[in-house]
């Protein structure tokens, strides 16, 4: 705006005011006196306004401070006038009065205004109850908690009476609370496998049981396995683990043969797995055929023994015809007629050369034998079945064959001796040891015959123990003493093996599914009884599960996804309990045996094809009380999606009806149970 124009608005507004009258205002001292004092008060108010806001800024930031350097997060604060409010959640009372001691510090007490809440105090829980035992041939400990009743007394009056001649340390306690469901089943299991392991150590909880046990022997060991399999509480995890120690091998002993009947060990014992592998090795190198066996033990004379093995029977190999003996630091070589002087001397310098210095050496070459002058002999012949043995040939007297004849009743049993023996005073030095050895050897067999000449002990025969050839072989290596010769041609049949013949239970599982694959159990649509046409495939697995009486298993019943889920359910459970019955009805002992019903809830197909369908309408067996059914059903489960055949509504054309159990692996070996955490 110009000047000009704002002195013409001045103007015109002199103009207005001349123009309006206004009436006079006389300014009194009275009147300036209370404006005086009233403008006073006003400012006064302002100020102390402004100084209690600033205290209360102050106060409040001071106090959160203090409260957060002492790491309470819970308490909020919030200052009004003199007042400071705390507020907030704290978990416990102390937590509370903690912030309240906190605040105080900084401000007074009597300013606080307590407006903070604590957590309600849960109802007090149970404890944790828990059992640990530890049994060996000291004594038996038992620690840990319980519930107050008479599980206690009843638990410490087992373990008394269980080695009434030790001391037993109880190391319990009890509680006035109830105990899970789950507690009473898992203490009776431990109680179980307390009775039954001599070395064990046992902890319990109300959803474990965990077992750690040592057996005297792998038969032991597979009878212990079994037993625990059995009788598994439903809800509890259980694991176990069991080891066999070595065996004490004595003598320790190995022999290595090459005859007619090809490379072969008579006897194999090794110290580590090294020199079991090393010994192997070279066995096979020689030409011996097959899976060759050697146990590895206690008692090695030498650490160079799995060397000092290996070099004899490289000196076997190059004679072709010659057996060697390892009786702990002793060592035979025994050549055959048809081996050459000069080859024979040849081979037994260089092993004697070659062998470590703690190993003694006698080597003998055979020479034929004289066919105009017959050897003296005595013959034992064991019967199988009967266990009678006949003993024939020579004995040098009345004393020796008393001797023999009470030796006999002593291994065979008093009837089962039939003596038809004749006397001879000229008979060979060491005749008698000779006689009474190969009977000791004979015994370990389950039907065979001896021969004892002067020149060799034979024995041969059929057992039902893997180790019996080297325990024949042992018997002779130390009876007869270094450098005798003798012969051991034993079988082993596993239908006498009473270990072997048990099957495992994944190897039951595995033989009932196997049945189910090769052809289902047929049901009518919609139905729960079973077609008649599967009268077969239910005598096959009858005939599978008397093998396996005991052994905990499920017999699971599925269904496709047609129809209600609920509906499903149900007619897959009366299937189960159809196939158990109808088990029940074949002389099945079916106490270890539950149906379970899953429906349509673990299919193994696509339900939107009819192969998919066919597949998850179903039967399947699996096991109790282990991950290891998880394991062994997998296979059967994928052999029962790839042909559809287990378990359906109507007739099955997949293929072969035969109800025959599936071919099943001849040579049973016990299965280590998985370290899962049970």
């Amino acid at each position: 705006m110009s000047p000009a124009k704002h002195l013409q608005r001045l103007r015109m507004m002199n103009g207005l005011i001349s123009v309006i009258k206004l009436p006079s205002l006389r300014l009194t001292p009275a009147l300036a006196t209370v404006i005086a004092f009233a403008a006073a008060a006003f400012l006064s108010v302002l100020i102390a306004w402004a100084a209690v806001l600033l205290m209360e800024r102050l106060a409040e930031r001071a106090v959160r401070s203090a409260l957060l350097t002492q790491g309470v997060t819970y308490a909020t604060v919030n200052a009004d006038g003199l007042r400071m409010e705390l507020s907030g959640t704290a978990d416990t009372e102390a937590q509370r009065y903690r912030a309240i001691n906190i605040v105080g510090s900084v401000i007074d007490a009597t300013r606080i205004q307590d407006l903070m809440e604590v957590t309600p105090v849960r109802a007090v829980e149970a404890p944790r109850f828990s059992l640990e035992i530890l049994r060996n041939d000291d004594g038996i400990q038992l620690i840990g908690l319980l519930p107050e009743g008479e599980t206690k007394d009843a638990l410490l009056a087992e373990a008394e009476a269980l080695q009434p001649d030790t001391e037993l340390q109880d190391m319990l306690e009890t509680a006035a609370y109830a105990p899970p469901e789950t507690w009473g089943p898992a203490l009776d299991f431990a109680r179980k496998a307390l009775a039954l392991l001599p070395r064990s150590k046992i902890t319990v909880d109300a959803t474990t049981v965990r077992i750690t046990a040592i057996a005297a022997s792998e038969a032991q060991k597979r009878s212990f396995e079994t037993s625990l399999s059995a009788g598994q509480p439903e809800g509890v995890r259980v694991s176990y683990e069991i080891s066999a120690p070595r065996p004490v091998i004595t003598p320790f002993t190995l022999r290595f043969v090459i005859d007619a009947e090809g490379p072969r060990f008579d006897a194999c014992s090794a110290d580590t797995d090294r020199a079991r592998m090393r010994i192997v090795a070279a066995a096979t190198a020689a030409g011996a055929a097959g899976r060759q066996t050697c146990v590895i033990g206690l008692g090695v004379p030498s650490p160079s023994w799995g060397e000092a093995a290996e070099i004899g029977i490289k000196a076997v190999a190059t004679l072709k015809a010659a057996t060697i003996t390892f009786k702990d630091a002793d060592v035979s070589l025994q050549a055959a007629a048809s081996v050459s002087q000069a080859e024979f001397d040849r081979v037994v310098g260089e092993l004697e050369a070659d062998l470590p210095p703690v190993f003694s050496l006698t080597a003998t070459l055979d020479k034929a034998e004289n066919a105009t002058q017959g050897p003296a002999e005595f013959t034992a012949v064991l019967a199988p079945e009967t266990g009678r043995v006949e003993l024939r040939g020579r004995l040098a007297d009345d004393l020796q064959r008393s001797a023999v004849d009470s030796f006999a009743k002593a291994a065979f049993g008093s009837t089962n001796v039939y003596q038809a023996t004749r006397l001879d005073a000229d008979l060979p030095d060491g005749w008698p040891i000779r006689v009474l050895a190969g009977l000791q050897a004979l015994a370990e067999l389950d039907h065979g015959s001896l021969l004892v000449r002067a020149d060799t002990v034979e024995v041969g025969g059929v057992t039902g123990s893997q180790g019996a050839r080297a325990r024949i072989a042992q018997i002779l290596s130390e009876k007869l003493g270094q450098g005798q010769s003798y012969k051991v041609n034993v079988t082993y049949v596993e239908a006498l093996d009473p270990v072997a013949s048990v099957p495992t239970p994944d190897e039951c599982l595995a033989d009932l599914n196997g049945v189910l694959a090769r052809q289902k159990v047929v049901f009518p649509p919609g139905l729960a009884e079973i077609d008649g046409s599967a009268n077969k495939v239910m005598e096959a697995l009858a005939k599978v599960l008397e093998r396996c009486g005991g052994v905990r298993m499920e017999i699971g019943g599925h269904t496709d996804a047609q129809g209600s889920e609920e509906g499903n359910r149900t007619l897959s459970q009366t299937r189960a309990e159809a196939v158990l019955l109808a088990l029940q009805g074949r002389q099945v002992d079916v106490s270890a045996l539950t149906a379970v019903g899953y429906g349509e809830s673990r299919p193994i197909a696509d339900n939107e094809t009819e192969v998919g369908r066919e597949a998850n309408r179903r039967i399947e067996f699996t096991l109790v009380g282990g991950e290891a059914a998880e394991g062994a059903a997998a296979p059967a489960q994928a052999a029962a999606a790839d042909a559809a055949a287990s378990v359906g509504d109507g007739p099955d054309f997949s293929g072969d009806t035969s109800p025959s159990v599936a071919p099943q692996d001849k040579t049973r070996r016990p299965k280590r149970r998985p370290d899962a955490d049970q």
